[in-house]
């Protein structure tokens, strides 16, 4: 169970360096299996929320716990909770090949493997890449390879909780739409937990059961996908529109 209680964050900024509140009293559950977008604009704090709950950085106040232990200790989320980010290309090591990345990735999971060629080739498979990508750098391949290649790091430590930060963003939409199918695959596959942060409505509701509609450091609304037509908040009906009108 990956639980959020209570979390506020805040930065100085500004010539007088004064304190602004990112995140404010945000508390939430997310059980094993289960699948939540975390849906907000530009600037509302949901990035800040997700290096929180990834352990990057601590919360003023609250906590979060995984499995009842804090996330940030290291040996808390550690072959438990993985990550993929927007900027596929940067969270590559350029000068792995994807046999490195991958290798890297199985070294910090106690979970032993007995053929780790055999396991990151089956893998790869299953992301759609040939066992030829293990051989490749970063700089050689397309976003959505790229990306595909993450998504598989993410997945290799067999973790219960994958955290995907914008993941889809800087992808051409018909790269976003493969993406998407293959996270719901693998989500079904290996019943992951997806945390799913985003700015997209649309790909939120395809791929999660559950909503958070997030907007300056708080949570809005939560709801089930299902329940789209008795939005609640002035603010997600705005949102909302906003986004399928376009």
């Amino acid at each position: 169970m990956l639980e959020v209680q209570n979390v506020t964050k805040s930065y100085r900024s500004g010539v007088k360096r004064q304190k602004r509140q990112i995140v404010k009293q945000v508390s939430f559950q997310c059980s094993k299996g289960q699948s939540i977008a975390i849906i907000g604009e530009s600037g509302s704090g949901k990035s800040t929320l997700a290096r929180m709950i990834l352990g990057i950085e601590k919360p003023d106040t609250g906590t979060v716990m995984l499995d009842g232990q804090p996330v940030c200790q290291r040996h808390t989320r550690l072959g438990k909770m993985s990550v993929v980010f927007q900027d596929y290309k940067s969270s590559l090591h350029p000068y792995f090949n994807v046999r490195q990345i991958l290798n890297e990735a199985l070294s910090q999971c106690d979970t032993p493997v007995d053929d780790k060629e055999a396991h990151m080739t089956a893998l790869l498979e299953r992301v759609g890449l040939s066992a030829a990508f293990l051989n490749k750098y970063p700089q050689m391949m397309s976003g959505g390879e790229a990306q595909r290649v993450a998504i598989a790091r993410a997945v290799i430590t067999n973790p219960d909780y994958i955290v995907l930060d914008e993941a889809i963003s800087a992808l051409d939409m018909s790269i976003q739409s493969q993406i998407l199918d293959l996270l719901t695959t693998l989500r079904d596959k290996y019943q992951l937990s997806l945390i799913f942060i985003t700015h997209d409505i649309q790909a939120a509701v395809y791929l999660c059961e559950d909503l958070i509609i997030f907007n300056d450091g708080q949570i809005q609304e939560r709801l089930n996908r299902h329940q789209l037509k008795t939005l609640q908040n002035d603010y997600t009906r705005e949102l909302f529109e906003k986004q399928f009108m376009n």
